[in-house]
């Protein structure tokens, strides 16, 4: 009566949530342009459709069918195995920011397609291995073929149980720890239901009791099971949209950022051609106001004739052209170097040059002689 209870209350909620979250994987992957993201929706709801289908074959072989207890057992270990495989596979896709697990680096080190075929390669052997030895051997007890699948499934529950943590406090969601725990345990008690004879158990505990832990801990577990994966499931997606604002929110900060340096090293450009436009028109200012000096006009004649003779002829040979005296010449270089701030060596080219660029050679006497 209580397997009965167990396999009907399991197939149908089972296969019904399946059926919802397979509808919920199919709308996220349409909005979802990261199939990877979303993959773990998939895995999860074959995990808990693999229950369904394994409930309700029970139910039809314990009900309906004369099929041996024995058939039975095989039947559970294969929907085990499968379930746990599924449930390995959507590991990778629990989001957090911690460590991965030995499970989740596993499944990692394969693509999905290697990784069931191994599985299903080394576990298949296994079980054949199992299943020949027990189907042959009727002094074996039924339990003996669940050894196959206890390691596996105390391992696919403890990287569960690790994998929910981590994802439960990257969100903020520590007080699931409980739940999670509960899970484990549970699981724990599950398998320790299958693999104890029955006939061992009543010797310390009650038959019906026995039963009743049995029925109890089996429809909890995967009801919790559920429940913490509906939790996860929107929770992620919650957090994922968090994090995605959160993303934009620290891009357009970034660029933000690097806006302000290229402004700032804008400014600095600025800054540097202001003070070269500045020091030009200081120079450009210094020359106009060279070039408004006031000279006398036989200094403006001494200066037109160095532009016209320019380096031909030596003071002394300007001088005798000028008709005047060589100090005399001298003297208003002299005075016109000052005037001009001109010293050091080359002054005379300084003077023709100067003479030349501002237009002096229009006072040059010797020309206007020729």
């Amino acid at each position: 009566m209580l397997n009965t209870i167990e396999y009907t209350v399991t197939a149908i909620v089972c296969l019904i949530t399946a059926i919802v979250i397979q509808r919920i994987f199919t709308k996220e992957l349409q909005k979802s342009n990261d199939i990877a993201s979303v993959e773990g929706i998939k895995w999860f709801g074959l995990a808990i459709f693999v229950w369904g289908i394994g409930a309700l074959g029970n139910l039809v072989f314990t009900k309906f069918t004369g099929v041996p207890n024995k058939f039975v057992i095989y039947w559970g270990v294969i929907i085990s195995l499968a379930n746990s495989l599924f449930i390995l596979l959507s590991l990778p896709s629990i989001e957090h920011s911690k460590p991965r697990g030995l499970g989740v680096r596993l499944v990692e080190r394969f693509t999905t397609k290697e990784f069931i075929m191994l599985f299903s390669g080394v576990l298949g052997m296994i079980a054949f291995v199992f299943l020949a030895t027990s189907y042959t051997n009727n002094a074996l007890s039924t339990n003996f073929t669940w050894l196959i699948d206890i390691p596996i499934s105390i391992f696919v529950a403890i990287s569960l149980l690790f994998e929910l943590n981590k994802a439960f406090s990257s969100r903020q969601m520590q007080f699931m720890y409980l739940p999670t725990i509960t899970l484990f345990i549970l699981i724990v008690i599950a398998v320790s239901h299958r693999i104890i004879p029955q006939d061992q158990a009543v010797e310390f505990i009650n038959q019906e009791f026995w039963a009743l832990v049995g029925t109890i801990t089996s429809i909890s577990f995967k009801f919790l099971f559920i429940l913490l994966f509906s939790i996860l499931l929107y929770s992620w997606k919650f957090l994922s949209e968090k994090e995605e604002q959160q993303s934009l929110a620290q891009t357009l900060s970034l660029e933000n950022l690097k806006l302000k340096k290229e402004l700032e090293q804008f400014s600095i450009a600025n800054e540097s051609h202001l003070d070269t436009i500045k020091h030009l028109k200081i120079e450009i200012n210094t020359l106009e106001s060279t070039s408004k000096v006031e000279l006398s006009d036989r200094q403006k004649e001494v200066l037109g004739n160095l532009a016209y003779s320019g380096l031909k002829k030596s003071y002394s040979e300007l001088a005798s052209d000028m008709n005047i005296s060589l100090d005399g010449l001298q003297t208003h270089i002299h005075q016109i170097k000052k005037i001009l701030n001109i010293s050091g060596a080359g002054g005379k080219e300084q003077l023709i040059d100067f003479a030349i660029k501002n237009g002096f050679l229009d006072f040059s006497t010797l020309k206007q002689d020729k």
